[in-house]
């Protein structure tokens, strides 16, 4: 729980340093990147939605409560459809914006520590390919978590309990993915999946305002980015201090 609000309070003074360090205009590929995004996996999610809940409802083949499970199936397809959706957005955003992020990232720590960071040695490429592996990597994992949940929501009275797992396995991921702006250059693939996995709480925190912040009609996927990513940038950057104390 510590950990979580700490990836939280990061936000609050996200607006100010990126005010400051005069980091908005690194986010404007970024933003658009997130907006057409968002555009092309609504207009499919809403393309399919109908057609995922009459698909489920077919295979109750009685007249009996044949209604009833057409509306249950039609809620549950709305439901499966917007968590998948959420899930491509975010690791697509995710994966295309780590060029420009790792900018943003690096500037952001060169003002919390005060001095000049080491540049990263990868380039443009390679931070598109790490990007996108990570990405990959954690889609995976984060499918085999979120079915059984969506199964969970099938079930009476447990259907709230999926909803709140749900969220929190897409936050965890989100946060994670925010975060690896910056251990891209501290940390390689494999030492970075482990520390991310030691500051679980960090990740989902940070995660959790990343999925609040989707739910603001069009100007949140516009601000997304920029708020996570700098709170992201600013959590990891402390950490990484603190574990070089200890």
């Amino acid at each position: 729980m510590q950990g979580i609000i700490k990836g939280i309070q990061a936000y609050f003074g996200a607006f100010k340093l990126m005010s400051k360090l005069k980091l908005w205009k690194y986010f404007f590929i970024p933003i658009t990147i997130s907006v057409v995004t968002a555009m092309v996996i609504g207009g499919f999610s809403y393309a399919f939605s109908d057609n995922l809940g009459d698909y489920i409802a077919s295979f109750w083949s009685w007249e009996f409560g044949k209604e009833t499970f057409q509306d249950i199936s039609s809620i549950f397809g709305g439901f499966v459809i917007v968590a998948i959706g959420f899930l491509l957005f975010k690791h697509i955003i995710l994966a295309l914006s780590a060029p420009f992020m790792g900018t943003v990232s690096k500037k952001i720590e060169e003002y919390l520590l005060d001095r000049p960071v080491k540049e990263s040695e990868s380039s443009s490429m390679q931070l598109l390919i790490r990007g996108i592996r990570i990405s990959i990597r954690n889609l995976f994992r984060e499918l085999i978590l979120t079915l059984p949940i969506l199964l969970l929501g099938l079930i009476p009275l447990i259907g709230l309990l999926s909803t709140i797992l749900l969220f929190l396995v897409q936050a965890y991921f989100a946060g994670f993915g925010n975060m690896d702006y910056t251990l891209e250059r501290h940390f390689n693939y494999s030492k970075s999946v482990r520390f991310v996995k030691q500051n679980r709480g960090l990740a989902t925190g940070n995660g959790l305002l990343f999925m609040l912040f989707l739910f603001i009609p069009f100007i949140g996927v516009i601000l997304v980015l920029p708020f996570s990513v700098t709170a992201a940038t600013i959590i990891t950057v402390n950490q990484i201090q603190q574990e070089k104390k200890s």
